[in-house]
């Protein structure tokens, strides 16, 4: 203090005024720092960037999601594309403000709450490295520099070319071509949380749709059979009715019907039906696991899930193996050509499983449209697997996931067996209770069975479509359109599985 007791009270008040300006500098800095990502990202002018389409393989946990699909209401959980979408903005690949559409967004196919996919696959547009867009004034002033740049050129050519063959007689003697894209793999591993991992991307053409170029998708249903004193599933008779779904066939008994989707046609084809042991049992006292793998062109509205209660059903012994081609015969204007099989017009009421077991494994295209490629190289090429950055950081993610799930399930094996000191293994049917595999590790409990072919009917596809709409489901279906409309989100698909 004592070196400001000499100056003057006009001295005082300058330097006061100094200390003042440079304190406001300070929080205009700090205030452009503060600014919100949303902010950020309208700030950002996607204009100036050139574009291209990609199609992206991703794979997600369903029980941490409300469905793949994002949905215009608000949901208990986050939805698996409102997630992915906002990972997108953030990294400045779309633009927020454009919507769904804007980026011309594709999905392959739906999964339900709960329900998990190894190979999902979108297809959008998305901010790429390729040269900037150009305005018509930087067009102009670029053509008045052009001949003070061919001066230059000629200068420099001889040296740039001497350059470039020492630098691709570098890149020939490695062996590599270096990445010239963004690494959209890393971008977007970096943003997302790990439930949900960016697994490759391909360019595609600009028509190309993740849905209707998709020539096949492959599910798996994962289970076990039960202890007792449930019954036990016979794995043979379950293969034998999981055979007869291969072809194409009537599936309308085995799915949930739409109103509001307003389907006549429930033919679908299904290529391969197949159960096949997992994880084989190590002693006596394992369960073995076993996956249930459908593959088809198309699947109606929660169909692998019904077709798995069938057959659980059938391999628990409550139902026949028949009861797959009662169910099959349920068009009038093509009947099973067997009289002894019945004709069902109407479905038998009965409860799908659950979807946590349930997994999208594979969306199928031809080679000639998705050619899958990680962040290694963006060529024509095939691309020969590296440890690059990216790779590392996705497989380290992944595996830590699968550590932290082997010790909680190990924890949970230790429980049982502390349990299994006071209370025994029961028999099969030691008591009256009939249990009924649910899949997931749920059981149904009743008094008795009651067969499938002696239950009430639901309506048939005809009563659903007219009470649709004849009902509140034009309303429901305009109020519906105009969320969508708002939100700039596609119209959806026949439904989700």
């Amino acid at each position: 203090m004592a070196e400001f007791e000499s100056w003057s009270r006009e001295q005082l008040i300058e330097h006061i005024a100094a200390l003042e300006v440079k304190k406001n500098k300070g929080k205009q800095v700090a205030h452009t720092n503060d600014v919100s990502p949303d902010k950020q990202e309208r700030m950002f002018n996607f204009n100036s960037y050139a574009q291209r389409k990609i199609a992206l393989k991703f794979c997600y946990h369903g029980w941490d999601y409300n469905g793949l699909a994002f949905q215009v209401t608000p949901t208990p959980l986050p939805t698996v594309e409102g997630v992915l979408f906002d990972a997108l903005c953030r990294a400045r690949l779309i633009d927020r403000d454009a919507g769904f559409e804007g980026c011309d967004w594709s999905r392959c196919g739906r999964t339900d709450r709960g329900v998990s996919s190894a190979g999902q696959v979108i297809a959008l547009k998305v901010r790429c490295s390729l040269r900037p867009k150009v305005s018509k004034e930087a067009s102009l002033n670029e053509e008045e520099d052009v001949q003070k740049e061919e001066e230059k050129e000629g200068q420099e050519q001889g040296q740039k070319e001497k350059e470039k063959e020492q630098e691709q007689g570098k890149r020939e003697g490695q062996g590599q071509e270096p990445p010239i894209e963004i690494l959209y793999t890393q971008v977007l591993n970096r943003i997302l949380p790990p439930t949900i991992r960016i697994i490759a991307w391909a360019p595609v053409r600009e028509d190309f749709s993740a849905r209707f170029h998709c020539r096949y998708r492959h599910y798996k249903y994962f289970f076990e059979s039960l202890l007792p004193p449930a019954r036990p599933l016979d794995i043979p008779r379950m293969q034998e009715a999981a055979a007869r779904l291969v072809g194409e066939h009537d599936f309308r008994h085995f799915c949930k019907l739409d109103g509001s989707k307003q389907i006549e046609r429930y033919e679908r084809r299904v290529t391969s039906a197949t159960i096949s042991e997992v994880v084989p049992s190590r002693s006596g006292s394992e369960k073995p696991l076993y996956v249930f793998d459908l593959i088809g062109s198309a699947f109606l509205w929660h169909q692998v899930r019904h077709i798995v209660a069938i057959l659980f059903l059938v391999g628990q012994g409550f139902e026949e193996v028949d009861i797959i081609d009662a169910l099959l015969n349920a068009n009038a204007s093509h009947p099973n050509p067997d009289p002894s099989v019945p004709f069902l017009e109407r479905r038998p009421l009965y409860d799908m499983v659950e979807g946590l077991p349930l997994v999208l494994w594979e969306c199928g295209f031809d080679e000639k449209d998705v050619k899958w490629r990680t962040d290694d190289y963006d060529g024509e090429e095939v691309v020969v697997p590296s440890l690059m950055p990216s790779t590392i950081q996705l497989r380290e993610s992944m595996e830590s996931a699968l550590a932290a799930s082997r010790i909680k399930t190990s924890l949970l094996e230790h429980f049982l067996q502390t349990a299994a000191e006071h209370h025994p293994t029961p028999a099969v049917g030691a008591d009256k209770v009939v249990r009924v595999h649910a899949g997931g590790g749920r059981i149904r409990h009743f008094n008795k069975y009651e067969p499938l072919l002696k239950r009430k009917r639901g309506p048939t596809v005809t009563d659903v479509n007219e009470t649709w709409k004849n009902g509140r489901g034009p309303m429901v279906a305009a109020r519906r359109a105009a969320k969508i409309s708002a939100a700039g989100r596609m119209e959806e698909e026949e439904g989700p599985e």
